[in-house]
């Protein structure tokens, strides 16, 4: 099943159920001074959950363009090596706003599981709060054998958007990604283990938590459910990584061809070719959104981002900018479900390029003094970079933080960051 296909399919399921299609928000969340940005599908509905606005329906379902980046919801690190996890991904959610609640989200999910997306039971495990009796009665009431129901604590499954807002337990569908399906055990669940991956979170939206960390019921129990899209289409098509997925192969074949290297190549340095291919989608949706690379908050996330692409893209053998022509497949593989991406692709281009050929101005110097700089680490046996030597990479030669932190990590070595 093609991803467009996917998207299709999920919001046709919940239409018929009585939710109204919206459209994705922005990347940047207006109003909520909270976030960076938008990093859920709930982040639209916030003040509808809270009960502060009201809406003209009760069920809604959309398709959300997410990043996470930054604060408590941040992915950046695992960019590359992860095969699931992305700064920027979609959301596929449906929402309840005082209407529906724990029965009917988990009959619905259980329902397009496995009767739409036809999901093999046997493969798929849940996780529930640890005092959620309720959940796990209504999954075992849709047909789950009781063995394949956990229970998970406050980290796990009980989800917030942010350090304060809307929260409350949640429930987990996982999936069993293994070749040996006899193999299956449940202390794999939630344990870093490549073979299982969790597919949609069900969160039962219950309370609000303040600035103080104070937990206060809402009036009206609600229902805010995520599904990355970019996971579900991996399994939908058979693969093992969502870098193999419809939505990012044209990407990627786009940088072997740059690169003139093959699938040998590839498989070698995956890593790269992957980060690459993560860091153009955000790219593109952010400078759609209004970012431009700076150097504080919003602007200098879009700043870091191309910037590290641009760096990995070095090791790859580019000598010349390159993102925007990566880009370029991004808009025309999102266009369809995006068409904002087409009439913006001039801008896209010009300031990816702008900002590549900035820090192409300054990384050779800058890559030459931190050699020298490593090499006297070396000479003393030192393994933390000073802090004032990664202050001076990032205000002299445009480092960003992460991406001195990402060099040494190759050599082995850290920076003493509670210092800069």
């Amino acid at each position: 099943m093609k991803s467009s296909d996917i998207r299709q399919t999920f919001l046709d399921f919940f239409e018929g159920k009585g939710h109204v299609k919206l459209a994705s928000s922005s990347l940047v969340p207006t109003h909520d001074p909270t976030l960076l940005f938008t990093n859920a599908g709930m982040v639209q509905f916030k003040d509808t959950f809270l009960g502060v606005e009201q809406r003209p329906y009760n069920r809604a379902c959309t398709i959300q363009k997410c990043l996470r980046v930054s604060g408590k919801h941040n992915d950046l690190e695992s960019v590359g090596p992860s095969p699931r996890h992305h700064t920027f991904f979609e959301m596929l959610g449906n929402f309840s706003f005082g209407d529906y609640f724990k029965r009917e989200a988990i009959r619905y999910a259980w329902e397009l599981m496995t009767q739409v997306f036809r999901l093999p039971v046997e493969r798929l495990w849940i996780t529930v709060y640890i005092d959620d009796d309720e959940a796990v009665q209504l999954w075992q009431e849709v047909g789950v054998d009781r063995q394949r129901i956990l229970r998970f604590g406050e980290k796990e499954n009980f989800w917030t958007m942010g350090e304060t807002g809307p929260c409350g337990p949640c429930s987990e569908i996982h999936y069993y990604q293994g070749s040996d399906i006899n193999a299956q055990k449940a202390e794999r669940i939630n344990a870093d283990d490549d073979d299982y991956m969790e597919i949609w979170n069900l969160v039962f939206v219950q309370y609000n938590r303040d600035e103080q960390g104070n937990v206060t019921p809402l009036s009206s129990p609600s229902v805010d459910t995520g599904m990355g899209l970019e996971r579900l289409t991996s399994v939908l098509q058979g693969v093992k990584t969502n870098y193999e997925t419809d939505l990012f192969q044209p990407i990627i074949q786009r940088l072997m061809e740059l690169t003139g290297k093959d699938k040998d190549h590839y498989r070698g340095h995956y890593a790269s070719y992957n980060t690459i291919a993560d860091h153009s989608r955000a790219i593109a949706f952010l400078i759609a959104d209004g970012i431009c690379p700076g150097n504080g908050g919003r602007d200098y996330v879009l700043r870091r981002i191309i910037r590290r692409a641009a760096y990995v893209g070095k090791t790859l053998g580019f000598e010349r900018p390159f993102l925007a022509s990566i880009v370029d497949v991004v808009i025309d593989t999102m266009r369809e479900w995006h068409p904002d991406l087409c009439s913006k692709r001039k801008i896209i281009g010009e300031v990816t390029t702008a900002e590549e050929e900035r820090f192409n101005r300054t990384l050779s110097t800058g890559l030459r003094y931190l050699e020298v700089v490593i090499d006297q680490m070396m000479k003393q046996e030192v393994t933390m970079l000073p802090g004032r030597e990664a202050f001076k990479l990032h205000d002299t030669y445009g480092f960003p933080l992460d991406l001195t932190q990402k060099i040494l990590a190759e050599r082995g070595l850290d920076v003493q960051c509670s210092r800069i």
